[in-house]
Formats: structure tokens, C-alpha cells, sequence
């Protein structure tokens, strides 16, 4: 290997001691724990720069990251800490990656180069045309609906597990159709072989079919990346796990890097063990932690160390910064929401104030829902805003039809997209797209010269326009853009006949389309990036110019950060979520999401609960107050009241307790579970529940469990 000059390497004094270690560790395997902030992509960038400057040849690297956009900039920053073009470096997502080993190897297992990717709209769509076709949809009333279905399959495949297990631990209710899903799952998979069709999760599982089955193309692969890194390797599914360990057997130079303590992606099939069984698939595996932390300040630390220490499976490592100085975070207990809400639109106002821009600040929560009253709060007072966690472009009806022409310029035998363009067209409804489809299958090979004489057959004019169309644009040679705007010529009538309502907000969306393509060589290349990469359409279309604060769930704020940063709506069944609390492992991961939650913040926090919610049927209902707020020692944190005077629980006498033994709630709940009352005519009695701050149930010494409401009667409490 031929070294650089090492005036090149001048980058490696910006590292600390942990990050040169995983830069100059370049043989053999390596796993990276990297905690929130600590500097993890710098640590992937540097040691990319570092195996260039030590002789690699760029193209013998492969980086592994969660977004093609993420690859492409770390690769961009190597190039640039040793001003030399570092393009050469392969980089991607594992479904980017596998599509692209898939065009020269996908062969071996009966698929052209040119086979079609398809999205999870599509495949639901095809799983209820033969949910349809199999007869299933009617004889079965409570047969499931295709987006169970879609999942099922996706479950089976990401989590390597059979149907039976599937079903029995997932869907019980669905076992007495075992024999029915079973059929129609093979007929699925049968038919996207058939017409050369694949969906996202069979990507991974067919290119580690063929590493799996082919000794001589490990041994390529082997030989063309001598050198593989992987980000966010916490997030990774079994499948991906299986897929690095093929990809790196011949030379074991495998790099990974990730945090177990921010695994938050169970829900979409990501398997929390692979960071803990890395090891495991290369035996001699070393292991660095990056514990400093470069955003937050120690008291955010301190907080963060402790939530993540009652995790019961991790590697241990405790963050800290060079930054001591700092606030303590603030728990605020907001009387119900609309005053948590009014809170934030205070505070929020107030920063900006002494300079904080609104783009600084973030509202957290774990559920898109939980944000409404805020939002209504918000507009009241004129405050600008931003929400996380937009539509995807390719969900857009107008843009899956645009697609689906596109799709078949390239692929001819993709059926389930001419069934979508055909139904879009005046005078076509299903019995004819049936008979058209079944015309075209039984032309020759050459498609689209066949197709010329269609039109005789069905003399519809949108139906003569499409084949025009087809048969007029070539897609290997036009440009993408030209193919899009004849495209665009041809579907521009039909969309302002289908999408009349909102056509002209919609035809942005089609342009914007038309000059991403500018910038592709290949229609193949273009639907491959679009698929793989989804672009994120917002409900709102602000002034990039102006100042926004930013609301966003918790999954969508992974890896950002702010200056200050509010996490609302901590009470139990919200933040961690009612389908956690009676699962241990899905609770472990609630409490890794509040960990990420907190780790974005770099100067303030605000951890919000409030003690009263509405409930609809109930009305104002107490709310229990979230176990991760409850198990937070007072020393912590720092207890906010409206006039800024520490309440009850930061005096010494509650040194050791934690904020659930600590009653901060004497201004709004008169009662607690455990407290001894006596009532007028039912004498001495123990308050079991305590259901709203006007209903309790009392179990009476001498007349048993009682509901009373306490606007019409007197209830007192006895002090012992």
C-alpha cells in the first residue's frame, strides 16, 4: 500500500484518545460503542481519510449508513480532510447496496438486471389483487386486510421467523387461516419472481441468498471491499447482521459502529441483540467505547446516565463532558395540558427573548398526537412552527401514478403498475384492464412493438395516448428529464381530470419530481434512488426565511440536536406508550427512546408531566405520572413552579427518595391512594382509587368499597 504524506494526517490531533483509537485500528474486526454525541460520525470520517492516507485504495472501502444522504456527506468530509476526491468509496444503505449487487448477481436467482423495486404501497396492492383473485376476500369476512398482511410477510422475513411463530405470538386471531395466508404468501412471492419484481425486504433476503449459496461470490465481494464499516449498527435486523458477517468473512476487517443504548427501531423489525452478538460472528472482536460527550452539559449527562443504568441488557459506559457548568434539568408538573402547553409558549417566548433562535428550540414527544394542544397554543399566540414526521412524496396518489408509467418504460412486465395506469384512464374500469392486461401478456417479446397494434383492439383515446407514449420514448437512451416531461405531457389531461380539486398544489409536487431527474443519466437509476430514498413532503410549506420552532416525535429527532429541548406528555400509556407497559422488552425500548429524547438537548431541559388528562367518555381524569420521571432522583432535577420557588421535594428531608415518593400535587389532587378519610355517615374508611380530582373509591370500615363524588359530599382526611 502506498502511504500519503503524513502532513495529510493532520486531522488525527482533533481526535481524543478512544476516537484515534478506532481510527487506527484498521485490521480485524471492531465495535464501536458510540454514545449519544460523542463524536461518532467524525470517528467513521476520520478513519475513512485514514485508510486512504495509509495506502487503501478508495474503491476497496464500503460505508454502510441508514440514509444514502448520510453516506454520501461522510464520504464528502474524508475527501475533504485530506484534500483529495475520496467518490471512489462505496457507499449506501444495505437496500441500495443489495439492489446494486443484486444488477450483476441477481441472475443466479432467475432475475434480469432490470427487475423492478417496488414500495410498500405496491405490495399491499398486490397482495389484495390475489387476495381478490384466490377468492379469500369474500368467503373470509374476518380473513386480514392487506396491510396485515403486508406486515406479516415483512415480519417473517426481518425477524427470520416461520408463519406458524408468527402467527402464535402475533396474530392469534388469525391461526384458523393458516392454510389460506400460507397459500397466498407463496402465490405473492411466486408472482413478483414471475414479473421480475421486487419489494424492500426482498432486497436483503435474495442478495443474502446468494452470499449464502455461493461460495464464489463471497469471495468476490470479498475481494472488492477489503474493507466495511457499518453506522448505527443498533439498528440493524437480523437479516443485515447475516449480510455483514457473509460480506466480511474472507478478510474480517469489519467495522461497526452504534449504541445500544439508542436502539428505538423494534417496531420496523431492527433486532436490539446484533450489537450484543457481533462479537459472536467475529470471535476476535475488540471493543471501544466513545464516552465524551460533546453537546450536552454534565447535568443533561448526569440525567442521561442515570435513565439508560436501569437497562438490564448493555454495555456499561457512563457519558461525560469537559462542560461541568450547567443547568439542572427542569421537571415541570403542569396542571392538565392546556397549561403544560401554555408553559412552553411561555418559556419559549422568553428565550427568544434573550437571543435563543425558534429553530434552537424542540418540542419532543412519542406520539404524533400529542402535540394538538400545543399546536392550537401555538397559532393563538403567533408562534411559527415545524413539524417532524411528514408524508412521503411516493405515498401521494398522483405521484404513484406518475411512477407506475415510468415503471414500465423500464420494466414491460410490470403488471401491477399497467393495472394502475390503465384504471386511471377514461372508459377503462377493471373487467377491461383485466381483458387489455391479458392482451399484452400473450404478445411477444418484444412488448412494445406488439403493443402497437393494441389500439385497434381497444379504441379508447386515453388508451391510444398511453401507447403512443410507450412506444414513442425510448428509456435507455432519453434522458430521465425528457422521459418525465413527455411523461407529464401525456398524464397532465388525465391528472387535471382525476385531481380537479387541488390540481394546482398537487403539480408542484410533479415538477419538483421532473427537476430531481435532471441530475440522473439512467431511468433505471432514477426509480431505483426514489424507491430506496423516499423524499419527505411536509404538511406545511413555510418561508424558508423565517424562524421556526421545531415539534417533532422522538424517532424522527434521532441524531439532531438543540439548544433547548422540551419532552411533553410524560405520564404512563403516553411516554412510555400504553402497548409497552405490559411488555418487558418493548418497555426496554421506551426507555432507550427517553434516553435519545434526552440526549438531544445541548443547554436546557424540560421534562414535562401533567397531573390531570381528559379521557373521552370520563372527562378530566388524574393521570399517572411516567415510571422514567418517577425513578429520577430530586437532585437531578430541578422542580419548577410558576413562582420559581423550588416546591416540595428539593428540601433536605427528601435527600434519598426518589420523585414518585415525593408529593408535588397538593394544589390540585386532594386525595391519594393509601390515605385514611373519614366521611360524615360512613365513618373511617382507605382511599383505593383516586379516578379524577372529583371521584374516589373508599373502602369503608363498616360499609365496604364506596364511589363517592366529591362535590356533593364532605370527605376529610384523618391525620395519623
Amino acid at each position: 500500500m502506498k502511504v500519503l504524506k503524513t502532513t495529510r494526517l493532520e486531522f488525527l490531533k482533533d481526535l481524543n484518545s478512544a476516537q484515534l483509537e478506532a481510527v487506527q485500528t484498521i485490521f480485524g474486526p471492531l465495535l464501536v460503542i458510540a454514545g449519544a454525541g460523542s463524536g461518532k460520525t467524525k470517528t467513521l470520517t476520520s478513519r475513512m481519510a485514514y485508510l486512504v492516507a495509509q495506502g487503501v485504495p478508495p474503491e476497496k472501502i464500503l460505508l454502510l449508513t441508514f440514509t444514502k444522504r448520510a453516506s454520501k456527506e461522510m464520504i464528502q468530509r474524508a475527501g475533504l480532510l485530506l484534500k483529495i476526491d475520496c467518490d471512489k468509496i462505496m457507499g449506501g444503505t444495505f437496500h441500495s447496496i443489495a439492489q446494486y449487487m443484486l444488477r450483476f448477481y441477481g441472475y443466479l436467482l432467475g432475475y434480469p438486471s432490470n427487475f423492478t423495486i417496488i414500495d410498500r404501497g405496491d405490495s399491499e396492492d398486490l397482495i389484495n389483487l390475489l387476495r381478490n383473485s384466490l377468492g379469500l376476500a369474500e368467503a373470509k369476512k374476518r380473513f386480514p386486510k392487506k396491510e396485515t398482511l403486508a406486515n406479516i410477510y415483512s415480519k417473517m422475513i426481518n425477524q427470520q421467523k416461520t408463519l406458524e411463530e408468527l402467527l402464535k405470538n402475533h396474530y392469534p386471531q388469525f391461526l384458523d387461516f393458516y392454510y389460506e395466508i400460507e397459500r397466498l404468501l407463496i402465490e405473492y412471492q411466486n408472482y413478483k419472481k414471475e414479473h421480475h419484481l421486487m419489494d424492500y425486504d426482498d432486497l436483503l433476503v435474495n442478495w443474502l441468498t446468494i452470499l449464502k449459496n455461493f461460495p464464489q461470490v463471497r469471495e468476490e465481494v470479498g475481494k472488492r471491499f477489503e474493507f466495511i464499516m457499518v453506522d448505527e449498527y443498533q439498528d440493524t435486523n437480523t437479516l443485515q447482521g447475516e449480510i455483514i458477517r457473509y460480506m466480511g468473512e474472507r478478510h474480517q476487517n469489519v467495522m461497526v459502529v452504534g449504541d445500544d443504548s439508542q436502539s428505538i427501531y423494534g417496531f420496523r423489525g431492527a433486532n436490539y441483540r446484533n450489537i450484543f452478538d457481533f462479537p459472536k460472528l467475529f470471535p476476535n472482536t475488540r471493543i471501544i467505547k466513545l464516552e465524551q460527550n460533546y453537546r450536552s452539559t454534565q447535568p443533561i449527562l448526569d440525567l442521561a446516565n442515570h435513565i439508560i443504568a436501569k437497562s438490564k441488557l448493555k454495555y456499561t459506559k457512563n457519558l461525560f463532558t469537559l462542560r461541568k457548568n450547567g443547568e439542572k434539568p427542569i421537571l415541570f408538573f403542569a396542571e392538565d395540558e392546556a397549561d403544560s402547553s401554555r408553559f412552553i409558549a411561555e418559556k419559549v417566548l422568553e428565550l427568544r427573548e434573550k437571543g435563543i433562535k425558534l429553530s434552537q428550540m424542540a418540542v419532543l414527544f412519542r406520539s404524533a398526537s400529542h402535540s394538538f394542544d400545543l399546536e392550537m397554543e401555538l397559532a393563538k399566540r403567533g408562534i411559527p412552527f415545524i413539524k417532524y414526521g411528514g408524508l412521503k412524496l411516493l405515498e401521494a396518489a398522483h405521484i404513484k401514478d406518475f411512477i407506475s408509467i415510468l415503471r414500465i418504460m423500464v420494466n414491460p412486465k410490470d403488471f401491477l403498475s399497467w393495472n394502475r395506469v390503465l384504471l386511471l384512464l377514461e372508459g377503462i374500469g377493471p373487467r377491461t384492464a383485466e381483458k387489455i392486461l391479458e392482451a399484452i401478456k400473450q404478445t411477444s417479446n418484444d412488448l412494445f412493438f406488439s403493443l402497437e397494434r393494441l389500439p385497434y383492439k381497444f379504441s379508447f383515446l386515453e388508451f391510444k395516448n398511453l401507447i403512443s407514449l410507450l412506444t414513442g420514448v425510448n428509456s435507455f437512451k432519453d434522458k430521465p428529464s425528457q422521459c418525465l416531461l413527455k411523461v407529464w405531457e401525456f398524464y397532465q389531461p388525465v391528472f387535471q381530470r382525476l385531481y380537479y380539486e387541488d390540481y394546482h398544489r398537487r403539480e408542484r409536487d410533479i415538477e419538483a419530481l421532473i427537476d430531481l431527474s435532471e441530475k440522473y443519466t439512467t431511468l433505471e437509476e432514477f426509480l431505483t434512488d426514489l424507491m430506496l430514498e423516499p423524499i419527505e413532503i411536509t404538511e406545511k410549506d413555510p418561508d424558508s426565511l423565517t424562524d421556526h420552532l421545531i415539534l417533532s416525535t422522538v424517532h424522527s429527532a434521532k441524531g439532531l440536536e438543540w439548544h433547548t429541548v422540551f419532552i411533553i406528555s410524560l405520564i404512563e400509556g403516553r411516554f412510555p406508550s400504553v402497548y409497552s407497559l405490559e411488555n418487558e422488552e418493548e418497555l426496554e425500548e421506551e426507555r432507550r427512546l427517553f434516553y435519545v429524547a434526552v440526549t438531544r438537548a445541548r443547554e436546557n431541559l424540560f421534562l414535562i408531566s401533567p397531573l390531570t388528562t381528559y379521557v373521552r367518555g370520563e372527562g378530566k381524569t388524574l393521570a399517572r405520572i411516567s415510571q422514567f420521571v418517577k425513578d429520577l432522583p430530586p437532585n437531578l432535577v430541578r422542580i419548577y413552579s410558576r413562582k420559581e420557588e423550588p416546591k416540595k421535594g428539593t428540601n433536605e428531608s427528601d435527600n434519598g427518595k426518589k420523585i414518585g415518593e415525593i408529593s408535588f400535587t397538593e394544589n390540585f389532587i386532594r386525595f391519594r391512594v393509601g390515605d385514611m378519610v373519614k366521611h360524615p355517615h360512613f365513618g373511617l374508611g382507605e382511599v383505593m382509587e383516586v379516578l379524577s380530582e372529583e371521584k374516589v373509591r373508599v373502602n369503608f370500615t363498616q360499609k365496604g368499597p364506596t364511589l363517592l363524588n366529591l362535590k356533593y359530599t364532605k370527605l376529610e382526611k384523618v391525620i395519623n
